[in-house]
């Protein structure tokens, strides 16, 4: 059994998620409460820390953070046992555990939500030299990026992203609510929703300028 997580590696933790969440929030792309970002703190068992529910994003501190299990649900062996997490946590937690990843962001950018919209079997990308910062080669590759239906239960939604993942694609659209992106780590998975916002814009802006 690892050792439980530490006041110091929480407050660190912490301290990392709610820098990056305010840069979100600077973007627009955490608007009010909405949102939220995981690291991985343990992988066996699986313990991720994750932001806060029903805080603004762009006011976090190190300490709006909770430590959460593979189930997505508070631990009760950390240093702020009575914080809450999201909802959310629990699809954060599969896509860790299924992906390996180090960080997960769930965001409200616009442009993937729309592109889902019109191509709700999946975003289809080629040719783009974006396509390098989602880890992909820039020419004679395609990438999908999958998109999966909405809903309110966490096991379901956990289940539809297991139908469609694809480890080479690291990123998933919720139809008219978000998207999740991983990475190895915080930065890495805000580079990839970086141009993975890119990447759909231009795939809607070619698209009405060939309609």
């Amino acid at each position: 059994m690892s050792a439980p997580i530490t006041a110091g590696e929480l407050d660190a933790a912490g301290a990392a998620l709610a820098a990056e969440s305010a840069r979100f929030a600077g973007l627009g792309w955490m608007r009010g409460t909405s949102g939220n970002l995981s690291v991985t703190l343990r992988t066996d068992p699986l313990r991720l820390a994750v932001t806060t529910s029903g805080r603004d994003k762009g006011e976090l501190t190190p300490q709006d953070v909770v430590v959460v299990d593979a189930a997505g649900a508070a631990v009760p062996d950390q240093p702020r046992p009575g914080r809450r997490p999201s909802a959310e946590a629990g699809l954060h937690a599969r896509v860790a555990a299924r992906a390996g990843a180090g960080a997960v962001v769930h965001v409200h950018v616009i442009a993937p939500v729309l592109a889902a919209a019109r191509w709700p079997g999946g975003i289809v990308l080629r040719d783009l030299e974006m396509l390098k910062g989602l880890g992909r080669s820039a020419h004679d590759d395609e990438v999908t990026v999958p998109v999966v239906p909405n809903g309110q239960d966490m096991t379901w939604l956990g289940d539809r992203f297991d139908e469609v993942f694809d480890p080479a694609t690291p990123a998933l659209v919720v139809a008219g609510h978000g998207v999740y992106v991983w990475g190895d780590d915080l930065a890495q998975a805000r580079h990839r929703t970086e141009c993975l916002e890119w990447l759909t814009s231009f795939a809607l802006a070619a698209d009405q300028h060939t309609s």
